[in-house]
C-alpha cells in the first residue's frame, strides 16, 4: 500500500526515494500506466482492493489478516537499504476499506522509517482500530498476539515474526524498552520451543492459532529444508493451526502437514511492481485471497478456496480464466513435493483437493 500505490491515494505523501535507480514514488506510478494505460489521480480508498472487495463481502470471512509490509508514516527518516515503502497516515482508510481486522508487522520493511516510523505506524493503526502482531513498543508488545473474538467459544490468535532469511536488519529487533519487530534469528527446534511457550501461555480451548512468518528470499519456488522443519514443529509442539508464510512475490507450495494447513509464500496481493521488468516468469502479477476454513475443535483444514486476480492499474481484478488454470497448474506442480493437488473449480476459483 505503500510508495506508488501511496502516490495514487487521496493524501499522499512525499514523493522522495533514495532508491538507486529511482527518484520519486511517482515513477511507479508512471511505469504502470505506461504498460496497461492510464490511472485515475486520486482514486478512493476501496480502489487498490478493486473486485477483492465484493469477493470478501460474499465470502464473509471470519477474520482478515494481511502482511502490511510497508511503515505507515510521514517520517522522512530513510533507514540506510535499498528500498524503503511508506504509506501516508492519513491514508490508512484504505486499510480500514477492506475491513482487515489484523496486521502482520514483522516484515523487513515495517521500520524503513526507523524506530520513530514504527511508533507512528503502531500508534496511527491503533487509531483506526486495527489490530497489529509481530511489532511493538516493545518486546512484549511485539511478542503478545493480535487476538480476534469470533464468538465467545472462539478466539483466533494471530502470532507474528521476521525471519533473518528474508534480509530483516538485525537492529530492528524489539528489546525490552525498545520498539521494534518480533525477529527470528534462527528457524531451529529451539526457537519452535519459545514460540510454543508463548502460544501456550494464552491458548484456550476453542482457539484457532495462526503464525504469521516472514521469511525466505522474494523470488524462487524452492522450500529451504529448515522452513519445512521449522513449520512442521510449530504444529507439531506449538499447537499452530494455520502457517502463514510471506516475503516472496509470488506464491509458492501448500502443504497439509497433520491436516493443518502451511503457506509457505503467499505472494504480494497489492503492490506497485506493475511496470517493472523482470522474474516475469513468476507471474507476480497474479495473486489470491486465501479462504482457509478451520475446524476449530481440532485446527485441521476442512477447506481451502482461493480467489485469484491479477494486479493492472495498480487494482485487484478478477484473474481470467487462462490467468486462474495458470495459478493452478503452478500450485498443483509445486505441490507434488508436498503430496498435495489443486483443481480449478466453476467460478474460476482454486481448490485444494
Amino acid at each position: 500500500m505503500g510508495r506508488g500505490v501511496d502516490q495514487i491515494l487521496p493524501h499522499p505523501r512525499h514523493r522522495r526515494l533514495k532508491e538507486p535507480k529511482v527518484a520519486s514514488s511517482i515513477t511507479y506510478v508512471e511505469l504502470a500506466e505506461k504498460k496497461n494505460g492510464p490511472i485515475p489521480n486520486r482514486v478512493d480508498f476501496e480502489y487498490p482492493w478493486g473486485d477483492a472487495l465484493g469477493e470478501l463481502e460474499r465470502a464473509i470471512p471470519d477474520v482478515r489478516i494481511i502482511n502490511l509490509e510497508t511503515s505507515v508514516t510521514d517520517s522522512r527518516d530513510f533507514w540506510p537499504k535499498a528500498v524503503n515503502y511508506a504509506m501516508s497516515p492519513q491514508n490508512v482508510r484504505a486499510l480500514t476499506a477492506a475491513r482487515i481486522d489484523c496486521c502482520a508487522l514483522a516484515n523487513n520493511h515495517a521500520m524503513d522509517f526507523g524506530r520513530a516510523g514504527l511508533v507512528e505506524t503502531l500508534d496511527t493503526l491503533e487509531r483506526a482500530g486495527l489490530a497489529v502482531a509481530g511489532a511493538g513498543y516493545d518486546l512484549t508488545g511485539a511478542q503478545a498476539p493480535a487476538i480476534k473474538i469470533v464468538t465467545p467459544e472462539c478466539r483466533v490468535l494471530v502470532f507474528a515474526f521476521g525471519s533473518i532469511t528474508s534480509g530483516i536488519p538485525p537492529e530492528w529487533a524489539a528489546a525490552p524498552g525498545k520498539p521494534g519487530i518480533r525477529l527470528l534469528a534462527e528457524l531451529s527446534s529451539r526457537t519452535v520451543d519459545e514460540v510454543a511457550s508463548a502460544v501456550w501461555s494464552v491458548r484456550k480451548p476453542g482457539d484457532v492459532v495462526v503464525a504469521s512468518i516472514h521469511w525466505g528470499s522474494n523470488w524462487g519456488y524452492a522450500i529451504p529444508p529448515e522452513e519445512t522443519a521449522f513449520a512442521h514443529g510449530l504444529i507439531e509442539v506449538a499447537g499452530v493451526d494455520v502457517v502463514h508464510g510471506h516475503s516472496s512475490h509470488h506464491p509458492k507450495a501448500i502443504e497439509l502437514h497433520h491436516g493443518k494447513l502451511i503457506l509457505y509464500g503467499c505472494g504480494d496481493f497489492i503492490d506497485d511492481y506493475e511496470g517493472i521488468g523482470g522474474f516475469r516468469e513468476f507471474r507476480s502479477d497474479l495473486t489470491l485471497t486465501f479462504l482457509p476454513t478451520i475446524d476449530r475443535s481440532t485446527g485441521r483444514l476442512a477447506q481451502l478456496v482461493m480467489i485469484p486476480f491479477r494486479l493492472k492499474k495498480l487494482r485487484l481484478n478478477r484473474a481470467s480464466h487462462d490467468d486462474a488454470l495458470w495459478l493452478c497448474t503452478m500450485f498443483d506442480r509445486e505441490g507434488k513435493a508436498f503430496g498435495t493437488q489443486f483443481a480449478l473449480t466453476e467460478n474460476e476459483t482454486v481448490k485444494l483437493v
